[in-house]
């Protein structure tokens, strides 16, 4: 890579590195975990960076990197508690911002699995259109606003928050 692609790459990451962070926190509930995400994802774009600035948007193609990265560590995660039969403590989940129902809510967020967390962060966190969501997740639309209604039925059923867990607090 040329001298003037690491400087960009360096310039990209370290705007995105705190929405990254962000973005992982809540997919995984965990800190570690979400910087791990991050770290995966701008190391795989790192690799292909010459190729990501001229033909995509990098923004997309980090965000799918870490999503994809997440699925995956799940999935192992459950093969290997069929391996052992032991299942592993979950992440505690640490309260953001201080608030009550943000605490509440990522608790919630943590108990849905890992496809419907990832469409509600993509879709209502990230403020993502169907679309968008879609294309990040390699799925068709319909499915998104399946796994969407799925998840916030679930989340408004199994949180104190009831019928006040909406889009808008997502």
């Amino acid at each position: 890579m040329d001298r003037a692609a690491e400087s960009e790459f360096s310039e990209f990451m370290h705007s995105r590195w705190l929405q990254l962070l962000r973005l992982g926190f809540v997919l995984t509930g965990d800190t570690g975990l979400a910087e791990d995400l991050a770290q995966t994802a701008l190391a795989r774009a790192y690799a292909s960076w010459p190729r990501i600035r001229r033909a995509w948007d990098p923004d997309a193609y980090v965000r799918r990197v870490m999503v994809n990265a997440n699925h995956s560590w799940f999935r192992k995660r459950r093969v290997a508690e069929q391996l052992t039969g032991m299942v592993p403590e979950p992440a505690p989940v640490e309260p953001v911002g201080g608030c009550d129902d943000r605490v509440v809510l990522m608790g919630a967020l943590m108990s849905l699995p890992v496809g419907q967390r990832s469409v509600l962060v993509l879709r209502f966190w990230l403020d993502m259109t169907e679309a968008q969501v879609a294309e990040t997740l390699g799925c068709s639309v319909g499915n998104v606003k399946s796994q969407a209604a799925r998840a916030l039925a679930r989340l408004r059923a199994g949180t104190d928050l009831g019928e006040e867990v909406s889009r808008e607090q997502l």
